[in-house]
């Protein structure tokens, strides 16, 4: 979380949000935000969201799969992921986590399936 300067800023009823700094520090070699980055974020912020609605205290919350689609470039800014349940299973769940730039432009959608292994 540090690594990347992700900050959660919002959570509501059955999503959550979370936004980063576009800067050299995320870029590819030509200046724009690395997909790699992209999906560092979307699994934070989808992991994060299982931990929050489900049961964290009791369930390790794991990533067993991520599928990104990289769609606009950006350099600058933010960018702001919001992680929405499309499936709360009580051992697997599946989230879309949309990235946008400040203006809401779509610039990445990821699907994110989570796990929930209980802890013994």
């Amino acid at each position: 979380m540090e690594t990347l300067d992700i900050e959660y800023v919002d959570v509501g009823e059955n999503f959550l949000i979370a936004r980063m700094p576009v800067s050299p520090k995320v870029h590819q070699p030509d200046g724009v935000l690395h997909g790699g980055a992209s999906v560092a974020l979307a699994e934070s912020v989808g992991s994060a969201a299982s931990y929050v609605f489900l049961d964290g205290n009791n369930y390790y919350i794991r990533g067993i799969e991520i599928a990104a689609n990289h769609v606009k470039s950006i350099r600058e800014g933010f960018v702001y992921a919001k992680a929405s349940i499309l499936h709360k299973g009580r051992t697997t769940q599946l989230w879309e986590i949309r990235i946008t730039d400040g203006e809401g432009q779509l610039i990445s959608n990821c699907k994110l399936t989570t796990i929930a292994l209980p802890k013994k």
